[in-house]
C-alpha cells in the first residue's frame, strides 16, 4: 500500500526527517504509520525512505477500524516488532492517547529509532522540518549543561505568565533535539529539552496553543487564554472567557489523580522557527518555555509517577531567567549567554 504520489515542497523536509535526524540506512526496515489527513506528508517521507534504499512498509490507521482508535492495531505493533526505526503520521482525534503510548511502548522497549508525528501538516514540512538540527542540538546540550546545575527558573510573559519552577537533581533533563537515537525517540519536528519539575508555582497564561485534542479543536487562544494558577506542580485554577474550555480543560486535568499535576517543562529550542503557526507540534518548539499536565514520561525524566492524560500549555513571548541570569528576552535566546 502507498499513500500516494510525494510533493516536491515537501520532499526538503521529508529528506531532512530520514536522513539528518532518522539517519536511515540502506536496508533498514521501517514502520511508516500515517492517517488519512496526513497521507501527503506520509508519501513525502516514504518517498525520502525510498531514496535511501530502506525497506518500508506503510500502514493506514483507518484500514484497521473507525477514528477514534481507542487501542493500538495489531498489525502496527507488529510491524514495529521488527522494524529498525519507526515513524507515526497523524492527526490525533480525543480518545486515542492510548493507543499511542501503547506504540511508544513498543518503542522505548525495542529501543528503536522513532519519529512522533502527530498532528504534522504540509506546513510544518516546510518549516519547522526544514531547521538545523546540528544547530538545535548544540543549543539543546548548552540548555541542559545549565538545567542540570541550576536552581530556579523564572518565566514571565507581557500577557501575565509569571511563574518559578525548582528541579529535582535525580530526575534527568532530556533533550530531544531531532538527531534521533535508539536511548531516545524524539517529536519531529524536534527542539526540546524537558524534565518533571519538583515545584511550579505561579500563573501561567495560555494564549497560544493547547495539547492532545484542544488544539484541533480550539485553535490558537491567543484572544482566549486560559489563565491557570498554580501551586506546588497541581493545577488549582483555571479561568477562561470561553466556559466550554474552561470546563473541558478544568476535567482533563482530572482525569485521574496526576493528571493536574505538572509532568513537564521544557524549553523550546529549534531556531528555525520565526512565528508560531497555531500547531502545537511545531508551536511547542518555538524558543520559550512551556509545561504540561498530566504524565511525566518517567521512562526518560525517571519520574515515579504516572498519568492517563497529558496536556501541553503554551504562552508568547517569554522572559525566562537561570538563576539570575536572562537567557531568553521576549522569545528570543540570548545565545552569547549560552556560549554560543
Amino acid at each position: 500500500m502507498t499513500f500516494g504520489p510525494a510533493s516536491p515542497d515537501l520532499l526538503p523536509g521529508a529528506k531532512n526527517a530520514v536522513e539528518t535526524c532518522l539517519a536511515i540506512q540502506p536496508g533498514e526496515r521501517v514502520a511508516l504509520i500515517a492517517d488519512v489527513p496526513s497521507r501527503t506528508v506520509a508519501a513525502s517521507l516514504a518517498a525520502a525512505i525510498e531514496s535511501v534504499h530502506a525497506a518500508c512498509t506503510s500502514l493506514l490507521l483507518e484500514d484497521f477500524g473507525p477514528r477514534p482508535i481507542k487501542s493500538a492495531p495489531a498489525p502496527i505493533l507488529d510491524a514495529l516488532e521488527t522494524a529498525d526505526v519507526g515513524v507515526l503520521c497523524m492527526n490525533p482525534q480525543p480518545g486515542e492517547l492510548g493507543a499511542r503510548m501503547a506504540i511508544v511502548r513498543v518503542v522505548e522497549r525495542r529501543q528503536i529509532r522513532y519519529a512522533h508525528m502527530v498532528g504534522v501538516t504540509p506546513e510544518i514540512m516546510q518549516q519547522g522540518m526544514r531547521a538545523d538540527y546540528r544547530m538545535v542540538d548544540r543549543l539543546s546540550d548548552k540548555l541542559r549543561e545549565r538545567m542540570l546545575r541550576a536552581e530556579t527558573l523564572t518565566v514571565k510573559t507581557e500577557a501575565g505568565t509569571q511563574f518559578a519552577a525548582h528541579f529535582d537533581r535525580g530526575l534527568d533533563w532530556v533533550k530531544t533535539s531531532g538527531l534521533i537515537s535508539p536511548r531516545y525517540w524524539s517529536n519531529l519536528p524536534a527542539g526540546e529539552v524537558f524534565t518533571t519539575p519538583a515545584t511550579v508555582d505561579g500563573t501561567f497564561v495560555c494564549d497560544a496553543t493547547a495539547g492532545d485534542h484542544f488544539n484541533g479543536k480550539y485553535g490558537d487562544l491567543q484572544q482566549t487564554p486560559l489563565i491557570l494558577e498554580i501551586e506546588g506542580a497541581r493545577l488549582k485554577h483555571v479561568e477562561c472567557e470561553r466556559k466550554d474550555l474552561e470546563e473541558e480543560f478544568w476535567d482533563y486535568c482530572h482525569t485521574d489523580e496526576n493528571s493536574d499535576r505538572v509532568g513537564e517543562l521544557a524549553f523550546g529550542t529549534n531556531l528555525g522557527l520565526s512565528e508560531m503557526i497555531g500547531i502545537l507540534l511545531q508551536d511547542e518548539k518555538f524558543p520559550g518555555v512551556h509545561i504540561a499536565f498530566g504524565d511525566p514520561y518517567g521512562s526518560q525524566t525517571h519520574a515515579n509517577w504516572k498519568s492517563r492524560t497529558h496536556v501541553d500549555v503554551l504562552t508568547r513571548n517569554c522572559d525566562v531567567w537561570i538563576d539570575s541570569d536572562q537567557i531568553i528576552s521576549k522569545g528570543r535566546y540570548q545565545l552569547d549567554h549560552l556560549g554560543l
